[in-house]
C-alpha cells in the first residue's frame, strides 16, 4: 500500500478490542475510541496510533471507520449532536458491526450516501476468541465500493466473509437469523442442564457427555462451562439476547411468521432480567429455575 490504511475502531469491548488488535497485527494505522479509560489504555499499550473518547478529531485522517457498539450508539456516534459523519471526508468507508434491525441499517446507508460515506452492513460472530485471533464470522452487505475500501479491515479482522447481499440490510437480516439460534440455543442448553441438577446428575458428567455426543452445540459448550464454573461474569450480557431476540421476534412480526422456540426463549431472558440478571453473563439464564443447585450458589428455594 502506498501510504498508510487508517482506521478508527469505535467501541473496544470484548469484540471491538479484538478487532483492533487484529486491524494493529495486519500493519493497519489503529485507532481505538471509547468511553472507557481502562479499554484506551489497553489498546494504547497494545500499539494504536492514538485512543481517545471521541474520534472527531481524526476525522480528516481516516479511510475507515469500524463501529463495534449498540444500535443506539451507532445512530448517536454517527448522526448525533457531535455526530462523526459529517466530519468524515468524502470516500470514508464505514463498516456497522452491531447487531441492528434491517430497517435501520438502510436507513443509516442512505443517510451515509447522502454524504458520500459508503457503509457495509456488517454484523459479526465468533465471540471474543474468535475476535482476538481475527477470525471473526462478518455477515456483510453493501455495494462493491464499500467492500474494496473496507478490504484492508475484513482481511484483518474476518476468517470469514459472507457477502450476502448489494443492500445493506440484508446483512442485518442474516444476523438476525442467526441470533435466533445463538439465543435458543443457550435457554435450552440452560434448561436441559438445570434438569440435570434437579434429577440429581453431575452437572460436570453431564456436561461431558453431552459435548462428546449428539446433543452439543458451541453454545452448550462454551456457556455451560461458565455454569460449572459458577462465573457468570458478564462475556455476553442476559440483556443482550433480551434485545436481540426482540429483534428476531419484530422481524418475524413483520412477516406474519410465527416462532414458538425463539419467543419461549425471548420470555426465559425476559425471567433473568427481570429476576436481577440482566448484567451478568447470558448463561444466567439457567437462574430462573427454582429449587436446583449451581455451582457456586446456594441451593434455590
Amino acid at each position: 500500500m502506498s501510504r498508510p490504511y487508517h482506521v478508527a475502531v469505535i467501541g473496544l469491548g470484548a469484540m471491538g478490542m479484538g478487532a483492533a488488535r487484529s486491524c494493529l497485527r495486519a500493519g493497519l494505522t489503529t485507532y481505538g475510541i471509547d468511553l472507557s479509560e481502562q479499554a484506551r489504555s489497553q489498546l494504547q499499550q497494545a500499539g494504536a496510533a492514538a485512543v481517545m473518547a471521541d474520534a472527531r478529531p481524526l476525522a480528516e485522517t481516516l479511510d475507515a471507520v469500524l463501529l463495534v457498539v449498540n444500535a443506539t450508539q451507532v445512530r448517536k456516534i454517527l448522526f448525533g449532536e457531535h455526530g462523526l459523519a459529517t466530519h468524515l471526508k468524502p470516500g470514508t468507508a464505514v463498516m456497522v458491526s452491531s447487531t441492528i434491525a434491517t430497517e435501520e441499517a438502510s436507513a443509516l446507508a442512505a443517510e451515509l450516501a447522502a454524504l458520500d460515506l459508503p457503509m457495509l452492513d456488517a454484523p459479526v460472530s465468533g465471540g471474543a476468541i474468535k475476535a482476538e485471533a481475527g477470525e471473526m464470522t462478518v455477515m456483510a452487505a453493501g455495494a462493491n465500493a464499500a467492500f474494496d475500501k473496507l478490504a484492508p479491515v475484513l482481511d484483518a479482522v474476518a476468517g470469514k466473509v459472507y457477502r450476502v447481499g448489494s443492500e445493506p440490510g440484508q446483512g442485518s437480516t442474516v444476523k438476525i437469523v442467526h441470533q435466533l439460534l445463538a439465543g435458543v440455543h443457550i435457554a435450552v442448553a440452560a434448561e436441559a442442564m438445570a434438569l440435570a441438577s434437579r434429577a440429581g446428575v453431575s452437572l460436570d458428567l453431564m456436561y461431558d457427555v453431552v459435548t462428546h455426543a449428539a446433543g452439543n452445540s458451541w453454545m452448550f459448550e462454551n456457556r455451560m462451562a461458565r455454569v460449572l464454573a459458577g462465573d457468570y461474569q458478564a462475556r455476553s450480557a442476559v440483556d443482550i439476547f433480551v434485545k436481540d431476540l426482540t429483534l428476531v421476534a419484530d422481524t418475524a412480526r413483520e412477516l406474519r411468521f410465527p416462532l414458538p422456540l425463539a419467543s419461549t426463549a425471548l420470555n426465559m431472558f425476559l425471567a433473568a432480567s427481570n429476576a436481577g440478571h440482566g448484567q451478568e453473563d447470558d448463561s444466567a439464564v439457567i437462574k430462573i429455575f427454582d429449587g436446583i443447585t449451581l455451582p457456586g450458589m446456594e441451593e434455590a428455594q
